[in-house]
């Protein structure tokens, strides 16, 4: 194949949720109808032994949540589908931004009883700001919940965004009897406990037909009719050049515990998502089809595989074709590096791979080379934008319980925080270690792995602080003097950059008055000064 019929068989997006929505579930079906696993995980229920594919890590397991971002790349009619599970706990929300700027649309799962949740107006936010195109999956059609058409006034209501209904559910909660395909002419019939399959689908072209009646009932075939009628009339027809530019967002209804309406809605996406986009560099706009190879990190995860202590970076490819053995240009080091076992990711599962093409993401084994926001060329010095650190919200000071593991301890704190799902500060004065974090669920998952991944307990001790923020000026003499003044106040982060820790919004507001030359900064991605 040629590199642009790679480029256009791939599709990279991620799904978003607010936490119990059932995102890891709709993944899990997903690779199921493409094929990618046998059997399909459950994400609570203790009864069955095998666990999701995507929340492979002992803590996800124990508490039923996604905290890691998963990659699972699959093959599905022709397509190369690169699907990215994300965190839906708002204390790992960072995590999912920075996901969000490696893939190239998102599908965004309502819990049908609960509609428009917190997380999922923050999520929507952040696509919003990338122009990321939406696909709406209703899920948990098996249970009661609110009108459809309620729903979506609501959700274009609280997001802001325009939809156009793709299926359409019949009934819900214990009489649901199945969707009906707007876009495909079809209708599927829902019976509890059994998979959805291509016989369960029936090609009604004509809603008229009496053949509904038979399958679903008179009275459910007369309102199917009328809610298909107030569709037609008070929806737009679907336009995918609006929804490739995130103007308008098709809805799917379903219930992915029971595979039902899975399956439409991976049809249709790899119909209408959008094949692989380019990035902005400091320097230009990067395309896929430009030959010349260039991506990004955006995510690096310590002891994917505990027995082996490994170190991934994930790297997103943006432009060109990416090649095992051959040398690549590492932007922030100046230097060339050559990867002789990338891997393509199922899971926790990897496979080595010789060549991966935009859109693709995969593994490199990492010893402490790579920092998130890194970039990779065939030589050309430019950076890939749009991968800030945030400033915490929540600190607390960690505690070594357990002096001979020292060594241990400082190895886990690095390597964990490099994930970026939480941020390391030194203090200047005294050299004690304060974590950072935007969640507090994230204190707890650190103090986990370090004792599991790294065998070094720890506690934490309570500090008393608003901000961490990022300090800079441009005349060196008074950022000294700052520096010296509020020594007590000042900490490095991984880097070595001074950052004022502020123990109250007061506090930060005066230091700010009064010392009008420094400025303060919120995100780490700004330029020195």
């Amino acid at each position: 194949m040629t590199l642009q019929e790679e480029i256009a068989r791939r599709k990279t997006f991620g799904i978003i949720a607010h936490p119990d929505a059932g995102k890891t579930t709709l993944t899990e079906k997903l690779l199921l109808f493409g094929g990618a696993i046998q059997t399909a995980g459950a994400v609570k229920s203790n009864k069955i032994k095998k666990h999701t594919t995507s929340d492979f890590m002992e803590i996800e397991r124990q508490r039923g949540i996604s905290v890691a971002t998963s990659v699972m790349g699959f093959e599905y009619k022709g397509a190369k589908i690169n699907l990215l599970d994300t965190p839906g706990h708002e204390d790992f929300a960072e995590d999912t931004y920075r996901t969000l700027t490696a893939v190239d649309s998102v599908i965004m799962l309502i819990d049908c009883a609960k509609g428009v949740e917190p997380q999922t107006r923050k999520l929507l936010e952040v696509c919003r700001m990338r122009n990321t195109p939406v696909i709406v999956f209703i899920n948990k059609l098996d249970r009661e919940g609110k009108n459809p058409f309620d729903l979506l006034d609501e959700i274009e209501k609280e997001l802001r965004i325009d939809l156009r209904p793709f299926s359409w559910p019949i009934s819900m909660g214990k009489s649901f009897k199945g969707v009906y395909n707007l876009y495909e002419k079809s209708l599927t019939i829902f019976n509890s406990g059994e998979k959805q399959t291509e016989e369960n689908s029936v090609e009604i072209k004509d809603l008229n037909d009496g053949t509904i009646d038979k399958l679903i009932g008179e009275d459910f075939a007369i309102t199917l009719r009328s809610d298909v009628e107030l569709i037609e009339a008070g929806y737009p027809k679907f336009d995918k050049e609006e929804y490739l530019e995130a103007m308008v967002s098709p809805v799917f209804f379903g219930s992915a515990v029971n595979n039902f309406g899975v399956k439409e809605l991976l049809d249709a996406f790899i119909e209408i998502a959008p094949s692989p986009r380019g990035r902005t560099t400091n320097l230009r706009e990067v395309l896929p089809t430009d030959k010349n190879f260039s991506g990004f990190i955006f995510k690096i995860h310590a002891n994917l595989d505990p027995k082996h202590r490994d170190r991934i970076a994930f790297l997103r490819i943006v432009s060109g074709k990416f090649e095992r053995n051959k040398n690549y240009f590492h932007v922030r080091e100046n230097r060339n590096l050559k990867f002789s076992n990338p891997t393509a990711f199922m899971a926790q599962e990897k496979s080595v791979v010789d060549e991966a093409f935009p859109g693709d993401i995969i593994g490199l084994y990492d010893s402490n080379i790579f920092k998130i926001g890194d970039t990779l060329t065939e030589g050309e010095k430019m950076n890939f934008k749009g991968i800030p650190q945030f400033s915490p919200e929540l600190f607390k000071y960690v505690v070594n319980t357990d002096p001979l593991k020292t060594k241990q301890l400082n190895k886990g704190l690095e390597q964990l925080t490099d994930e970026g799902v939480a941020q390391l500060f030194t203090k200047r004065t005294d050299n004690r270690k304060v974590l950072g974090t935007v969640g507090a669920l994230q204190f707890e998952v650190i103090q986990h792995r370090l004792k599991s991944e790294y065998s070094a307990s720890s506690s934490y001790e309570h500090i008393n602080l608003y901000k961490a923020c990022w300090i800079s000026c441009k005349d060196k003499r008074k950022l000294e003097e700052f520096i010296h003044d509020k020594l007590h106040h000042i900490a490095n982060d991984k880097e070595g950059r001074p950052v004022f820790l502020a123990e109250s919004a007061w506090a930060l507001q005066m230091a700010q008055e009064k010392n009008p030359d420094i400025k303060f900064h919120f995100i780490s991605e700004f330029k020195d000064e």
